[in-house]
């Protein structure tokens, strides 16, 4: 019997559609410790491969017989080996993670968001391996992209297959949890490259700027796409209004969270202008504007479709980032005991600075781990 593999899009769809499933990891401690395959019916053991490399009895009896059993490791040759004891220790529903955590971490899932009045739509690409949320608006054969990963080929692919030209390329701010694909998209497109330019005061690179109040129209001028000036997680920071229904977030504002101010080392400086955007900027805004945030931190703020999205409105009603009273209460929550800041998270904001040139194997393993964007996770 060969074991098959899983690819990191049949996985994604079991999470998106609540599959059990369980799911050997036999990376080391440290590694499995910090970021993990994660699904609301999954279970999960960690067993380090090197404890496996003369047979797999210690393990076996910890697993199902009768369960779907995917093991998982770095890049898929540990995984692959482990599978292939387990078979022939008579196990039988088994995978294992095709390309590893490093695929896992990789891949897009388009997501439609809704219908724009003026014609068109828009989706939300999830990368459900990195919690990162990326978007592809559209019309009238016209798109804009906002916050693309460097995994360009599934935005380009996506318009192939949608009769798509890419005319714009939106950064919402200069990232330090992922390495933004703007620049390459636009480079391969033609694309204009837009970026708030109180973020871009060291960037290398030519781009268009994005300020408070920008227009940009989709589809001879169907679809509007506005630009809201929204400080706190960068000085830069800057939202988006399209179409008077959606109001892409960048990573002030999440589901479940808030942004955090200290990623670029100005907490102290950042933390007056994160409050009045949440409290002010925000508030003053329509309650039915749905929220398309650039990041998740939870499976649990997955729609049944796979989306994440809310209403403002209900974020008042729910965020607890958003109903913190008192001033010094909220100082010391988006500056003090924060979750740990994004892997390499300096170097990857000069990369995107186009101050650092890794390459592909570089720039992936900058990027492992979880986005830890949010101050509540």
């Amino acid at each position: 019997m060969t074991v098959q593999p899983m690819s990191a899009a049949q996985l994604t769809r079991k999470v998106i559609d609540k599959e059990p499933l369980f799911i050997l990891d036999v990376r080391n401690e440290r590694e499995f410790a910090d970021w993990k395959v994660e699904g609301e019916n999954f279970q999960i053991l960690n067993k380090p491969y090197f404890e496996l490399l003369d047979g797999v009895d210690s393990v076996a009896h910890q697993l199902p017989q009768e369960e779907d059993i995917l093991v998982v490791c770095a890049k898929e040759g540990s995984a692959k080996y482990v599978a292939e004891r387990l078979c022939d220790a008579g196990f039988k529903r088994l995978s294992y993670l095709q390309g590893g955590m490093k695929a896992w971490s990789e891949h897009l899932e388009p997501v439609k968001i809704g219908e724009l009045s003026g014609g068109g739509s828009i989706y939300q690409f999830v990368r459900l391996g990195k919690g990162c949320l990326s978007y592809v608006i559209e019309a009238d054969g016209e798109a804009a992209i906002v916050d693309a990963n460097r995994m360009v080929d599934a935005y380009t692919q996506f318009a192939k297959d949608n009769g798509l030209s890419i005319r714009h390329i939106i950064d919402t701010h200069v990232h330090a949890d992922h390495i933004s694909g703007g620049r390459r998209l636009a480079k391969q497109t033609g694309a204009l490259y837009w970026l708030p330019p109180k973020d871009a005061e060291e960037v290398t690179f030519d781009y268009r700027p994005l300020v408070d109040g920008t227009s940009i129209a989709l589809g001879g001028g169907k679809v509007e796409i506005k630009a809201v000036h929204t400080p706190g997680h960068t000085i830069g920071s800057t939202s988006l209004i399209v179409d008077g229904k959606y109001l892409l977030t960048g990573d002030l504002l999440f589901v479940a969270s808030i942004g955090r101010p200290d990623l670029a080392g100005k907490a102290k400086e950042w933390v007056d202008d994160l409050r009045h955007t949440l409290y002010e900027t925000y508030r003053q805004l329509p309650g039915h504007l749905v929220v398309l945030p650039a990041h998740f931190s939870d499976m649990r703020e997955l729609n049944p479709n796979g989306s994440v999205q809310e209403k403002l409105g209900e974020l008042y009603r729910h965020n607890k980032g958003l109903r913190i009273e008192s001033d010094d209460e909220f100082r010391v929550t988006v500056t003090e005991n924060l979750p740990p800041r994004p892997n390499a998270y300096q170097e990857i904001r000069q990369v995107n600075m186009g101050k650092l040139h890794p390459n592909a194997d570089e720039q992936s393993e900058m990027e492992i781990g979880p986005n830890h964007c949010a101050v509540h996770e």
